[in-house]
């Protein structure tokens, strides 16, 4: 228990600032919807909450004094499951070009806002994995891995916005699921969308993850 208070006194900056910048973001929607008397960017809240999720699993697997190989590993893949829906906030964007010009600046300012947590829930958490995964690889594997989670993470969200899979549909669809990565993974060229996109947005997140990690210092637990 003293784990656990320890862990959130020297955290509380960082969930106080996340706390802060998403409730400014529902903010900015709740005018919007007050002006305008629609509720079209409602289900940004919803991405926000899945955003969440992947960041509360490594927190609480940050604040756990042990965790045994078998137990990691099925964090880990739950983990890695919900990670995507965090960076796909970014590709809402494409919903701007269905904005009327008067308000397109409050619409762009509201999902750039969204987009923006998601991004930084995802890179915290990416972070926050690698300081878990620390005891169990070495480092030069465990920076490959964790390149590897960001292209997979990119490749999740192509699945997300152009084939329109859910994280949980690898457990009430495999089948489908499974055919799909199966053909874009071994017909390069007749999905050359999916891998375009995977290499170019996926790069985007290493960037980002670089560039974040030099301007973050992670807190001593």
């Amino acid at each position: 228990m003293d784990y656990i208070k320890h862990l959130f006194l020297s955290r509380f900056k960082t969930f106080f600032l996340v706390t802060v910048s998403m409730l400014f973001s529902i903010i900015l929607l709740m005018i919007r919807m007050k002006l305008t008397h629609s509720f079209f960017y409602l289900f940004l809240v919803w991405n926000l909450f899945l955003a969440v999720i992947p960041f509360a699993i490594t927190t609480y697997l940050v604040s756990l004094p042990k965790l045994n190989k078998f137990g990691l590993l099925v964090w880990f893949s739950v983990w890695l499951l919900f990670l995507p829906n965090a960076p796909y906030i970014v590709t809402d964007l494409i919903h701007l070009q269905l904005s009327s010009p008067p308000i397109i600046w409050l619409d762009i300012l509201i999902v750039s806002m969204f987009a923006g947590n998601g991004l930084l829930l995802f890179y915290l958490s990416i972070l926050d994995m690698k300081d878990i995964l620390k005891p169990f690889l070495k480092d030069r594997l465990l920076n490959y891995c964790i390149i590897f989670i960001l292209f997979l993470s990119s490749f999740g969200v192509y699945l997300g916005r152009f084939l329109r899979y859910n994280s949980w549909e690898i457990l009430s669809h495999p089948k489908y699921l499974i055919t799909d990565v199966l053909s874009i993974a071994i017909q390069p060229y007749a999905n050359k969308q999916a891998w375009l996109f995977t290499l170019l947005f996926g790069s985007f997140l290493i960037v980002g993850f670089w560039i974040f990690k030099q301007l973050y210092s992670t807190p001593s637990t």
